[in-house]
């Protein structure tokens, strides 16, 4: 019994070996055509996410938005719907500087950028009209006017945001009571009210402090 055992691990012992041997010539065998052809294992099949590449390229008739620079002084002082008030009171404040703000910015989806213009006081910079002007057919055209101030209007992510500061009586110029922040959007050929905000300020903070009634 223990000379058939002896002679079983022998003979397990020396299949093991060419068990072993087979691998490795297998494994010299796969590598050996790997290079011969210039593979790379998984990638020999071609380029992955080529045809991803090519549906990222935009398409070749997207529109080009372009910003021209504009002379917001002359385009408020010629504008009809600008009140004669306003006209007037649009005067530089030192040497040429003019008492106004302008912006650039997608509000109407033109083919241009919009042109938002805000016209001021030179003492306080009170806000005292705010126009949006569109291109169309070679001109601007006014296509939205606010003329109640204090008054501001800002680009915010392709809205039209207007800041209208409010006063009791007795409030200093400085120091309104509250605003009201108005959001427009474009749509159907005009802007419309899509969001209204309340802010009241507080008086214990930035303002004049209240004087004590007398005993």
């Amino acid at each position: 019994m223990r000379g058939l055992g002896t002679g079983a691990i022998g003979s397990r012992g020396a299949l093991k070996a060419v068990i072993t041997a087979l691998a490795v010539l297998a494994a010299v065998g796969l590598l050996l055509s790997a290079c011969a052809t210039g593979g790379t294992g998984a990638r020999d099949e071609g380029p992955a996410g080529s045809d991803s590449v090519t549906g990222t390229t935009a398409p070749s008739g997207s529109a080009t938005r372009t910003a021209e620079s504009v002379d917001a002084i002359r385009l408020v002082k010629k504008d009809p719907e600008v009140s004669a008030a306003v006209k007037r009171g649009l005067k530089p404040c030192v040497s040429d500087e003019y008492p106004v703000d302008v912006s650039y910015g997608n509000l109407t989806a033109g083919a241009a950028d919009d042109i938002v213009v805000n016209v001021m006081t030179c003492g306080d910079a009170v806000g005292v009209g705010s126009y949006v002007y569109r291109r169309e057919g070679g001109s601007y055209k006014n296509v939205f006017n606010a003329e109640e101030p204090p008054v501001y209007a800002e680009i915010d992510r392709g809205d039209l945001v207007v800041t209208q500061q409010l006063y009791k009586k007795g409030d200093p110029v400085s120091y309104p009571s509250s605003e009201e922040v108005i959001t427009y959007r474009w749509a159907a050929n005009r802007f419309s009210e899509v969001a209204r905000t309340h802010n009241d300020y507080s008086k214990a903070v930035g303002g004049e402090s209240p004087t004590p009634a007398p005993n």
